[in-house]
């Protein structure tokens, strides 16, 4: 696998990595990842609870997720980071509601900020490699600075 070549592409790698850990995680040892939720764990389920289907579904996702996050920053996706960033706050708000409205536990607030402070991190290397560019005309990679980004991506 190719490293990121941006900022904004080693935010996706780095996001993509724990995603996958964690998605992981949650299909290994189920019950490590209800204690990080700060979920009770009984020790017995009653019927008609499907806690351990959920769970399995969600990590699954995380773990796809995960692979999504890495081949978007080896290939320095940028239209993907950038719906990354929006959808990312979408997250971090219904997280937020989620806890402030006792649906979920107060320690579940951790997922809600490391989706807010991964998009805005983010955002905030999406920019700086937009500073970054090399100016129109510069002959090579030498001029602009090594590891510059393109100046647009496909999309653009």
């Amino acid at each position: 696998m190719r490293l990121p070549r941006s900022g904004a592409g080693w935010t996706m790698a780095v996001f993509g990595v724990l995603a996958l850990l964690l998605g992981a995680l949650g299909l290994v040892w189920p019950e490590a990842q209800l204690r990080m939720l700060g979920f009770e764990i009984p020790a017995e389920r009653a019927p008609g609870d499907y806690t351990g289907t959920f769970l399995t579904a969600s990590s699954m996702a995380s773990f796809n997720m995960g692979v999504y996050y890495l081949l978007a920053a080896a290939t320095e996706w940028r239209p993907f980071y950038r719906f990354t960033v929006w959808f990312r706050l979408v997250t971090f708000s219904v997280f937020s509601i989620a806890v402030l409205s006792e649906v979920a536990p107060g320690r579940f607030f951790g997922v809600a900020a490391w989706e807010g402070l991964g998009a805005v991190a983010t955002a905030a290397a999406l920019w700086w490699d937009a500073r970054r560019v090399a100016p129109a005309g510069a002959p090579d990679d030498t001029a602009a600075g090594a590891g510059s980004v393109p100046a647009a991506d496909p999309a653009h």
